[in-house]
């Protein structure tokens, strides 16, 4: 796939796309990682950090994801390989 990039859906539902809440606007971003290394490691982090939810990665035309989440209105984040993400360690 040319222009690929990643994102975390739930393992049981791939339509439930993950999502972080950003706690000073109340937003739910979606993370779309560059990267397919940089999503699987996440996940994990998530997974022994949280004990969240079981996510599988999936691959994504970059212009697909981007164009899905713009009809939709919903806010999104490109993760680069120079980027350094954390989970976040509560569960609010």
């Amino acid at each position: 796939m040319t222009n690929s990039t990643y994102i975390l859906t739930l393992t049981n539902n791939p339509e439930g796309v993950f999502s972080l809440i950003d706690k000073t606007e109340g937003n739910q971003i979606i993370p779309i990682f560059e990267d397919q290394d940089d999503a699987e490691r996440y996940a994990i982090q998530l997974l022994e950090l949280n004990n969240g939810p079981d996510l599988s990665i999936v691959e994504i035309d970059r212009e697909l994801i981007i164009a899905a989440c713009e009809d939709r209105s919903h806010k999104y984040a490109i993760i680069s390989q120079d980027d350094f993400i954390i989970p976040p360690t509560d569960t609010e």
